[in-house]
């Protein structure tokens, strides 16, 4: 079984090599959302795949708030946790939103595809990037490249590692807290508390 994977998979992977990598980059983003600020004493992460609806649901929900309530207050970071198992296109999604990380739009990325999540597909995720005026050529060699997915799978192991079993999860300051806006809003307010005793 494991052999015939690996020969259904060459193919890809063949086609992968092929692809002209110049100009591309290998590093996924590393900015925090630009409402909050990369210095803050207090960092919320989420770890979310961008097919997961409990995802685009806590988008709405929770981060957005979030950021509106604390802004430069805190730094939003979201690590990608691709869920491959279950949704087809999470892998490739997350690349798709790095490779327009290169171009300086992956958060709008993330916004079109969590608003648009329902009607994910190869194509789509490209005309996503099309309607973000992409460099369309550059943002397709990026996605058929896989260049970024060692990266992502960094992410994912990184978030196994922190505990992390599904999406969306959230940590303040680097505790597992629960993904509601009460929870995440009492975890924030005690981390500046803490930070302000500290200074």
């Amino acid at each position: 079984m494991r052999m015939r994977t690996l020969l259904l998979l060459a193919p890809l992977f063949a086609l992968a090599a092929c692809v002209d990598t110049t100009g591309l980059t290998a590093t996924i983003h590393t900015d925090s959302h630009p409402e909050t600020s990369q210095n803050a004493l207090v960092t919320v992460t989420e770890y979310a795949d961008v097919q997961c609806p409990a995802c685009r649901s806590a988008h709405g929900s929770l981060v957005k708030p979030l950021i509106a309530k604390y802004g430069t207050q805190i730094s939003y970071d979201f690590r990608h946790f691709p869920l491959t198992s279950i949704h087809r296109f999470a892998m490739e999604g997350a690349e798709a939103a790095e490779c327009a990380a290169d171009q300086g739009k992956f958060w709008q990325f993330l916004d079109v595809t969590y608003e648009n999540q329902k009607d994910m597909s190869s194509e789509a995720l490209r005309e996503w990037a099309q309607d973000l005026k992409l460099d369309a050529p550059l943002f397709d060699r990026c996605v058929k490249s896989r260049i970024k997915r060692k990266a992502i799978q960094a992410s994912y192991d990184e978030g196994r590692a922190k505990g992390v079993q599904g999406t969306p999860t959230f940590f303040v300051n680097g505790q597992q807290t629960v993904a509601t806006m009460d929870a995440i809003s009492a975890a924030i307010d005690a981390a500046l508390q803490q930070a302000a005793v500290i200074r």
